[in-house]
């Protein structure tokens, strides 16, 4: 008997190709038939997402409208300081601020005393600040950032000049008022024609952290700083316009002598409480509304590994490997239906935990974190992407163990462990245990950099994936050789 050959014209698909094409997409639906047809693997999904919008719901009801030390709730609460004494006159386009700083009294190797040029008087506006410090020279800074430009000593009285062409701002230093030094320049984006250029004295607030196993606390007390200037112009400057100050509230409430400036002839003596910068102890709203994906895991960890171990316990292992020989895309179609499913439950538990809090906060007094803002939104897409890869991290090492126990205790200690842990040690070896650990990932939470920061949000994301891309290829190298 001799073998059919197909027709002229006929197309032929090898069942080889058939089954590489088709065969992976039906791994994963009928994955999916088992996660789903299993009501309490389901409602364990769903629970997920109660767990996390109500701890949020919780934590918002729990929470106040003001600060410790009289502090207002929004200052302590956007990731940035706008305060400190401003004394300015208008000036009106390109031009230039100048002044002699001679004397400098109190608020630590920080404090500063210099010019400044700025948007306008309302917080946050584009500004652009070049300061005499006592233990770190002369900087010139702008965007609400740390450090600056410049360096070295600052001995007084000193010489300063900030000039601005457009949008550009770019200060100088002197000893004497004749030969400059070019301290730095910057850009300064939405900066209007119409600016305001003068005096600025300002100093960070001393706080104290208190580290403990299980949490911490922050206390601040405020700095006041006190600085002479003479030799002061701004040009242009309109004819006729006197000086006017800008102290932002948030200073202590019984203090004898507030913010402000006095003027004896053409010597101006500012004093500033606060500081101009990032707010490296801000509470992140946000990362704290999540708070309750720590409870809402512990669901996802046991689902994805009882997931896996479910078949090994019974037996029916062995079937789905009768079905589908290759054992590689079994696994892998068991980590995409794992992972998707969690990815989906993380989008609902952190939507709602982020829109359901809203209100909670905003009735105690506190601001909301909206959606649409870039920080936010990224927390809360990265959120559900943790929650994923968790279930992948978890199914990985359920096949790795093979025992539901087990597995979710190590899971579960890898991931909340480094966090309780870090908190009752000192401050280096707290940031290295949350960034060499599988931990890291929660980072993707955060909104604010505060100074306990110990990686980035997408690199802390991206060491949990490396964590989870390791086991998953150990769980597929035992996957193959082991006997179901």
């Amino acid at each position: 008997m001799t073998a059919a050959t197909p027709a002229a014209g006929t197309g032929y698909r090898s069942s080889v190709e058939a089954e590489a094409r088709d065969g992976f997409g039906r791994l994963v639906l009928a994955e999916w038939t088992k996660l789903r047809t299993v009501p309490r693997w389901m409602l364990t999904l769903l629970a997920s997402v109660a767990l996390t919008v109500l701890v949020a719901l919780l934590s918002a009801a729990g929470s106040q409208s003001t600060a410790s030390g009289g502090d207002p709730a929004p200052r302590r609460l956007t990731g940035i300081l706008d305060l400190g004494h401003f004394t300015y006159l208008p000036l009106a386009g390109d031009g230039t601020v100048v002044a002699r700083v001679t004397a400098q009294d109190g608020g630590g190797r920080w404090a500063k005393a210099g010019l400044m040029i700025r948007g306008s008087a309302q917080r946050g506006a584009p500004y652009a600040a070049l300061v005499a410090t006592p233990g770190h020279g002369v900087r010139l800074q702008t965007g609400y950032e740390s450090g600056g430009q410049g360096g070295g000593t600052a001995t007084l009285p000193r010489w300063l000049k900030l000039a601005r062409s457009g949008t550009a701002v770019t200060g100088y230093d002197s000893p004497d008022g004749r030969t400059w030094h070019r301290v730095g320049s910057v850009r300064l984006e939405g900066l209007p024609r119409d600016a305001l250029g003068g005096m600025f004295a300002a100093a960070p607030d001393k706080v104290e952290v208190g580290r403990q196993f299980g949490g911490e606390s922050v206390s601040g007390r405020p700095v006041s700083t006190r600085a002479t200037f003479d030799h002061v112009s701004v040009s242009p400057a309109p004819a006729g316009a006197s000086w006017q100050d800008r102290a932002a509230p948030g200073g202590p409430a019984a203090d004898p002598e507030p913010d402000g400036h006095t003027r004896s002839g053409g010597t101006f003596t500012l004093k500033g409480t606060g500081d101009v910068g990032p707010d490296l102890f801000a509470d992140d709203v946000t990362k704290t509304t999540l708070t309750g994906v720590l409870i809402g895991q512990a669901a996802i960890v046991a689902l994805a590994v009882l997931f896996t171990t479910a078949e090994y316990r019974r037996g029916m292992l062995r079937t789905t490997f009768a079905a589908s020989p290759r054992r590689g895309r079994v696994l892998a179609a068991k980590a995409v239906v794992a992972g998707l499913a969690a990815l989906a439950a993380g989008l609902a538990a952190a939507f709602g935990a982020v829109l359901l809090a809203g209100p909670v906060l905003r009735s105690h007094g506190m601001p909301a974190p909206p959606v649409s803002d870039a920080a936010v939104l990224r927390a809360v897409l990265g959120t559900a992407a943790l929650l994923g890869v968790v279930a992948v991290f978890s199914l990985a090492v359920a096949v790795i163990v093979r025992r539901s126990a087990p597995a979710i205790t190590i899971v579960l200690l890898l991931l909340l462990v480094p966090q309780v842990v870090a908190t009752g040690l000192p401050l280096s070896a707290a940031r290295w245990l949350e960034r060499l650990t599988p931990a890291a990932g929660f980072a993707v939470q955060q909104t604010v950099t505060r100074f306990d920061r110990a990686i980035g949000p997408w690199a802390g994301f991206g060491v949990l994936c490396a964590y989870t891309a390791v086991a998953l290829g150990l769980a597929a190298w035992l996957f193959r050789r082991r006997d179901a």
